[in-house]
């Protein structure tokens, strides 16, 4: 049986001499695996389908429930991400979170969107900013929200002090007393990426979120996310 669908390659292994074996983030199906034969052969029509961040409508064959991909139209090959290594992990980092978040079986074309508009974002500008907001999303998309709208004790706007309760995924503040110290630029950036006000670019205050992201992502699912943390080194 033959089927169709965009998907977007989250990371891709060799396997044997010639082929590869992906994993692919799909509207329809959620997660997959497939395998991509003779794509490291020169010259293969298909080598492109097995590059990092390839975005494409993918055609698979599948038989006893294994899936090969048998043709390919690409969308975007965002190839611009592997010019700078900086923009490459943080790049890698949007792949590295859908495919630690969803597990096979699970459907999320919503995920998939964020993903591809993420990469696109990135592929034209700055990176921080864009990864900070695909992460809130993700998050929320996978159940872990971070609430950064006014402190769940009293009602009043964190101030210049507030804090993050991990458990909750909520911003307190200091007054309050609960979770742990974070920076004010920290909720500021986090507030911009939800869309709650206007972004004013603040690269300390990005790096300060991606921070915050990574151990919030580690304390919620005990998934580690190196693809993130070395971009976070980087920057």
């Amino acid at each position: 049986m033959e089927w169709k669908t965009d998907a977007l390659l989250l990371r891709a292994t060799d396997y044997g001499e010639n082929d590869r074996m992906a994993t692919l983030l799909t509207a329809e199906r959620g997660k997959i695996g497939a395998a991509l034969k003779g794509v490291k052969k020169a010259g293969a029509k298909l080598k492109f389908a097995a590059q990092p961040f390839c975005f494409a409508e993918y055609v698979f064959a599948e038989r006893a429930g294994r899936n090969t991909v048998v043709s390919a139209s690409l969308h975007d090959g965002f190839y611009a991400l592997r010019e700078d290594v900086g923009t490459y992990y943080a790049a890698a980092a949007v792949c590295e979170v859908c495919d630690r978040l969803m597990y096979e079986g699970m459907v999320n074309a919503r995920l998939l969107i964020a993903a591809v508009s993420a990469l696109g974002e990135m592929a034209s500008g700055e990176p921080a900013f864009p990864l900070v907001r695909f992460l809130t999303q993700a998050y929320a998309l996978a159940g872990y929200p971070v609430t950064v709208g006014e402190c769940p004790s009293c009602g009043k706007r964190p101030d210049e002090r507030p804090r993050f309760d991990f458990a909750s995924g909520s911003f307190f503040c200091s007054e309050c007393g609960a979770g742990t110290p974070a920076s004010a630029s920290t909720y500021r950036v986090l507030r911009a990426a939800v869309g709650k006000t206007p972004r004013t670019p603040d690269p300390d205050g990005e790096k300060r979120a991606l921070r915050l992201l990574q151990a919030y992502c580690a304390f919620q699912t005990d998934e580690e996310l190196p693809a993130l943390g070395e971009y976070i080194r980087m920057i």
